[in-house]
């Protein structure tokens, strides 16, 4: 321990520092031009009072700034700072014993109680000359004068009103003695990345699936042909599969049969073949030309590129040739495929991270990451990284982002809540989450509350699905077109970040493989699909009103604010977003039940809106377009799934004009 931490003189306590993620093992999360609120449990023995500030800066700044904290009851206390650039910040705590205010503040009632202040004046002045040191020549002369006020022969009230005087305590404040100031145990961290980590739209759709012909493996110029159409629904993110060569030895068949058929053309996701690995792409997707005009046509149309990246290899993928070692052997000398007993995955083999090679396989796959940002990717989807080592995924990310901060990953880990927490705690910009799953009433607000509402808000960043390749919920399978429309709501509305699976969404695809299955019938995973998103009974014009409203509302593009509300019905739920300053309000009112019409009362928590019981205010229908004025808390609504299934209303306080006429709901 070092010497100047173990002063015995140092009375300051320093407790319960937030916000800070298992006792500051890793680093809170923000995006830039948010705020870090920070608290702290400020105290020391006896009955000094105690001042402290909050120190922040960049990681690597020769100094750290300051701001005083402020009181806010029970010796607890609190400040903040925003963060204006990407990267690392640190923040920490210091306290020290206010000798100044002590000082005052007994002055004051030992005044009050008629006692003899003679020398208590001296020890004001004192201590008002050692700020004068400290200070600017300005304020050093400001100070020597009080200080001579407190040591002349004057009255006693003379020398109180200066004492006490306002002015003095400002100048003394900015000069605090820290000769003995207690610091916080450690520096707490923050990774502050840009906007689109808080607030994305995303769009997954297979290049191959992308050919106008029928029959004709698409490409990666059909696919940028289909950018214009992807745009036009209002996303900012195109997610593409894996695009790289895929196997042949135990290629998958349709519907993931175990033999492929002649002509079958196996899963993105089975990686490698004699014409390459991970940093190659399908020779009937096209070049490494075609990706980077479609990165830059994606660009154009106001998209960026994320890339899937799945560590794992085919037999026939080149590492199995090149790199053995990182591979697991079994004892008859073949090498370990995939499993997940009793499913086999004879097409896939898993790099083995406990190789005595590891050190190069970690090179490795840090280098492919990179070669993919070199042609110009900023967004990587991990596919699966709960199943490699959490040491492995923090230095890699910790890799990337020195190269450039700007890089993003969003962690595909449908797994147990503390591997998933794990992954977001040592880096993964945003996580997928349990929400495919989550129907009702009851089990969505007990799961968003959670991640909203507790500690998990400061490092773990929902991005919600209602389906994927992999997952096709019960609750689109029986719900019909309701239910997407249901579950895009409360996905782009619940979550500032969501994504779906097209254009198997908006065409409303709910075929499962089997009954209790949530694998698609004739899965775009193993074979090319040909549709027409411009099919009558398409969701693409619902999904670009949503879309749009979301853009145009600050509230829905961050989760720290979801506040539900109350209703008398289970079918239906109500919750609200706000902004900061509470500029920007959105109440969203849902039907669940994509059979029949609901009705009932919602109870607002109008204080949490910025409202007294008595306002009146103005809400806006979004989605219906219907304004009306309330009053109060209680609203009867009704909402039909084919037609109306939810309000998205955006809230105001109303000032009355002459041209108005008051209608309630």
């Amino acid at each position: 321990m070092p010497e100047e931490q173990a002063d015995g003189r140092r009375r300051v306590v320093i407790e319960s520092l937030s916000p800070q993620i298992d006792c500051g093992k890793y680093p809170i999360k923000r995006v830039v031009g948010e705020k870090v609120v920070v608290e702290a449990n400020v105290f020391a023995d006896g009955h000094d009072q105690v001042a402290c500030q909050l120190l922040h800066g960049r990681v690597n700044d020769t100094t750290m700034q300051s701001c005083p904290m402020l009181p806010i009851g029970n010796d607890r206390w609190r400040a903040e700072f925003p963060v204006l650039n990407v990267g690392r910040y640190e923040y920490t705590v210091e306290g020290w014993i206010d000798r100044f205010r002590t000082w005052r503040s007994d002055l004051i009632k030992r005044i009050d109680a008629g006692q003899d202040v003679h020398v208590d004046f001296l020890i004001g002045a004192r201590i008002i000359e050692d700020t004068a040191s400290r200070a600017t020549a300005e304020d050093a002369d400001f100070c020597s004068r009080y200080a001579r006020r407190l040591r002349e022969k004057k009255d006693t009230e003379s020398k109180r009103n200066a004492a006490l005087d306002t002015e003095l305590l400002n100048v003394v404040d900015r000069y605090p003695e820290r000769h003995l100031v207690t610091r916080y145990d450690k520096p707490l961290g923050v990774v502050v990345d840009r906007e689109k980590a808080r607030f994305s739209t995303w769009y997954e759709v297979f290049p191959r699936s992308c050919s106008p012909e029928p029959g004709r493996h698409g490409t990666l110029r059909d696919c940028e042909a289909r950018l214009p159409y992807i745009a036009s629904m209002g996303f900012d993110v195109v997610y593409l599969p894996p695009i790289h060569p895929i196997g042949q030895t135990f290629r998958k068949g349709k519907n993931n049969s175990v033999a492929a058929q002649p002509g079958d053309v196996g899963s993105p996701w089975a990686i490698g073949s004699e014409e390459g690995g991970h940093t190659a792409i399908h020779p009937k997707l096209g070049t490494l030309k075609d990706f980077k005009k479609f990165i830059a046509s994606a660009n154009e149309n106001g998209l960026e590129v994320a890339l899937d990246i799945a560590f794992q290899c085919t037999p026939d993928h080149p590492y199995v040739k090149e790199h053995r070692e990182w591979f697991r052997a079994r004892p008859d000398g073949t090498i370990q495929y995939a499993e997940n007993p009793p499913k086999l995955y004879q097409d896939i083999f898993p790099l083995d991270f406990e190789s005595s090679e590891w050190h190069a396989l970690w090179i490795e796959l840090r280098d492919v990451v990179l070669f993919w940002m070199k042609q110009g990717v900023r967004i990587f989807r991990v596919d699966n990284p709960h199943t490699k080592p959490f040491s492995f995924w923090e230095w890699f990310i910790r890799e990337i982002k020195q190269q450039d901060p700007d890089v993003l990953f969003l962690a595909e880990a449908f797994t147990r809540p503390q591997v998933m927490y794990r992954l977001a705690k040592i880096g993964f910009s945003q996580s997928y989450s349990y929400f495919s799953w989550r129907n009702t009433k009851e089990e969505l607000t007990d799961y968003f509350n959670e991640l909203t509402q507790t500690e998990v808000r400061e490092y773990f960043r929902p991005n919600l699905w209602p389906n994927t390749p992999d997952i096709l919920p019960e609750f689109l399978q029986v719900g019909g077109r309701p239910a997407f429309m249901i579950r895009l709501i409360l996905a782009a509305t619940l979550g500032a970040s969501y994504g779906i699976y097209g254009p198997a969404f908006e065409l409303c695809e709910n075929a499962p493989f089997q009954p209790g299955s949530e694998e698609y019938l004739n899965s775009e995973k193993y074979e090319i699909k040909h549709r027409d998103p411009d099919s009558s009974g398409s969701l693409k014009d619902f999904i670009a009103r949503i879309n749009r409203i979301r853009k145009h509302n600050p509230a829905l593009q961050s989760d720290r604010h979801l506040r539900f509300h109350g209703t008398d019905n289970p079918s239906l739920i109500c919750y609200s977003k706000a902004t900061n300053d509470l500029s920007n309000i959105i109440v969203v009112i849902v039907n669940l039940d994509t059979a029949r019409p609901q009705t009932g009362w919602i109870n607002l928590d109008l204080n949490s809106l910025g409202l007294g019981a008595d306002h009146t205010f103005q809400v806006h229908d979004l989605l219906g377009d219907g304004r009306y004025l309330w009053k109060g808390a209680r609203k009867y609504v009704e909402l039909f799934p084919e037609s109306l299934p939810a309000h998205i209303l955006h809230v105001r306080p109303w000032v009355r004009r002459e041209t108005d006429f008051d209608y309630y709901l």
